[in-house]
């Protein structure tokens, strides 16, 4: 292995790491092997025990950087809690479709779970911590809108559980582009089933799945955030052909008895 002198110790365990991420996606934890590791890697398994100690150790630091990315786009996209929900579900879908397109592998490891991950530090307890987050917002959403709070953690869940799932389905099948996915998540979530719209766009964020986005007034220069807002419940309410108002994220229900 002549090779393995010509990097330096941080080069060679970052040609480790890519290694290990991909053999990890592709094979799953419990099916690689050090070995195939070192033989990928083109170095001696003394190089990889050194650097981590084991495969263990290799997978650890793999999951936690993707896990640090994933949680970081997560986290700034529902950071502005006062943005218009529509906007903050367009940007949240997006956030999630954007680290699946752009860390294809970490996000195949990640959605495996290995028993050996942290339970602390793994996929299934960042959604819980987004699912919390989400419940939040929701939240303070019904409290101005004057609904009861009593199903707001089981929205939390459902809005986690369809983006999430739908973006594990596309991760496979990508016939989509992120922009139009985001868009017909938004669509269902925003819309409900009787409400949904023929040719969904986003509204806010990213780039229009036909081109450029329709311009609005309150989309010009100049124009405050509360005139967007204005904008976009205009537009519910003409599409869909009712008078309800579009701010409210969920549908409305008769719990006269709950507390708010």
């Amino acid at each position: 292995m002549s090779g393995s002198s010509r990097m330096t110790s941080f080069q060679r365990r970052e040609q480790l790491i890519e290694v290990g991420r991909s053999l990890f996606a592709s094979k799953g934890f419990e099916s690689v092997s050090v070995e195939e590791i070192a033989a990928s890697a083109k170095v001696s398994k003394p190089i990889v025990y050194e650097h981590f100690g084991g495969k263990e150790g290799l997978y650890a630091v793999v999951v936690d950087r993707e896990m640090q990315s994933l949680t970081s786009a997560l986290n700034d996209s529902l950071s502005a809690s006062s943005d218009h929900p529509r906007r903050i579900v367009e940007r949240t879908a997006l956030a999630l479709l954007s680290f699946i397109e752009e860390h294809t592998e970490g996000f195949q490891i990640l959605v495996r779970d290995s028993p050996t991950t942290d339970p602390s530090s793994s996929f299934s307890s960042l959604l819980g911590d987004v699912s919390l987050r989400v419940e939040e917002i929701l939240d303070d959403s019904f409290k101005r809108h004057k609904l009861s709070t009593r199903a707001v953690p089981y929205y939390a869940q459902m809005l986690v559980g369809l983006t999430v799932f739908t973006g594990q389905y596309w991760a496979d099948r990508r016939k989509a582009s992120k922009e139009q996915l985001a868009a017909y998540i938004v669509n269902l979530a925003w819309n409900g089933p009787s409400r949904l719209e023929a040719k969904p766009t986003l509204r806010f964020e990213g780039k229009h799945p036909t081109g450029k986005p329709p311009v609005r007034s309150a989309d010009k220069p100049g124009k405050d955030s509360t005139a967007n807002e204005h904008a976009a419940s205009d537009d519910e309410k003409s599409s869909s052909g009712n008078n309800s108002d579009p701010a409210e994220p969920l549908p409305t229900y008769d719990e006269a008895s709950d507390s708010a």
